[in-house]
């Protein structure tokens, strides 16, 4: 077996095979089982086949042998949704917002009394979207270096859902004061689809993506929105939490570290394309997308905050919903 690189000598009819699906883009060790190149002149059409679902945009190709795209394949797809690279973003922190309860059963004692007064919780959570090497990732916040959750909160009873979410959005990541100047720092919350719902049967820390048969007066529900982030914004995390931008490739059907509602966000985004934006603001890839340059592992990155509280293992393990 033998990986040849684009650009060598290829005459000699070596064994090729397929190793490289995930390295950089045009340029990589493209290699096929048993298949032997008799001739030279057969070339490009053999790289054109080996790269036939690629959709890299024209401009970010590195061949000189661009591939052929099938006929169109996005019947009944929602709108494209344009992503634009982490390193436009601005990060910082602001003052500690310590949380409302001191233990996961201390927060279900507040969620009855406000169920006996004001019946139903709502609860609103954004997904926000950027992306790293063409690779979607969720911004998120982690408490106490272990429990995670999206941006947003409860609603207030008298608040109206939208406008009240994006003040909780404010609450959580909007700047303080003076603290940033320029592009973003103002740039009101786009509120996208409602991708998911989650219900709270009982006074308990399960949730389901839908109502269990008996059930007949929820005790909460919680929607999750797709926030469409700007070309540009200014994000502060309140210092005793952390924000990360976690790739889809870490939530997936990680159930045991974030839990089935995050570890669901890359089900809840695959009926999504995407375009990936570099910081000129060309589009470089799109669905399905280049792969990752050479020797990257998208992996969770830390954006801000991280003057970590104390929390025992037992109320992380059920605040993420891990039994």
């Amino acid at each position: 077996m033998h990986a040849v690189r684009l650009g060598e000598d290829l005459s000699s009819g070596k064994h090729w095979t397929r190793a490289a699906a995930l390295t950089d883009r045009a340029s990589s060790a493209v290699t096929c089982d048993n298949l032997e190149l008799p001739d030279r002149t057969k070339l490009p059409t053999f790289i054109s086949s080996i790269y036939k679902m690629s959709t890299i945009t024209t401009p970010a190709l590195q061949t000189s042998y661009p591939p052929i795209l099938p006929k169109s394949f996005n019947a009944n797809q929602p709108k494209t949704i344009r992503l634009f690279p982490l390193s436009n973003y601005t990060f910082g922190t602001k003052e500690t917002q310590p949380e409302e309860d001191p233990s996961v059963l201390a927060r279900l004692k507040r969620l009855e009394e406000h169920y006996v007064e004001h019946g139903m919780r709502r609860t609103c959570e954004g997904i926000l979207v950027c992306h790293e090497h063409n690779h979607p990732h969720i911004l998120m916040l982690q408490i106490a270096n272990a429990f995670f959750k999206l941006p947003g909160d409860y609603l207030k009873p008298e608040d109206d859902e939208v406008e009240g979410f994006k003040q909780r959005l404010n609450e959580r990541l909007a700047p303080v004061g003076t603290q940033f100047s320029g592009e973003g720092v103002n740039e009101e919350w786009e509120i996208g689809d409602t991708l998911a719902q989650w219900w709270r049967p009982n006074f308990e820390t399960f949730m389901y993506p839908f109502i269990p048969a008996h059930v007949t007066r929820p005790k909460e529900c919680k929607k999750l929105y797709y926030i469409q982030l700007p070309r540009q914004k200014v994000l502060s995390v309140p210092k005793n939490m952390k924000l990360l931008a976690v790739p889809l490739f870490e939530l997936y059907d990680n159930t045991a570290r974030y839990g089935p509602q995050l570890s669901a966000i890359p089900h809840l985004l695959s009926r999504y394309n995407f375009e990936f934006v570099d910081e000129k603001g060309d589009v470089v890839a799109v669905t399905p997308g280049g792969g990752p340059e050479e020797g990257y592992v998208p992996k969770t990155i830390v954006l801000a905050g991280g003057d970590d509280e104390t929390m025992g293992e037992a109320d992380i393990k059920e605040e993420n919903g891990v039994q």
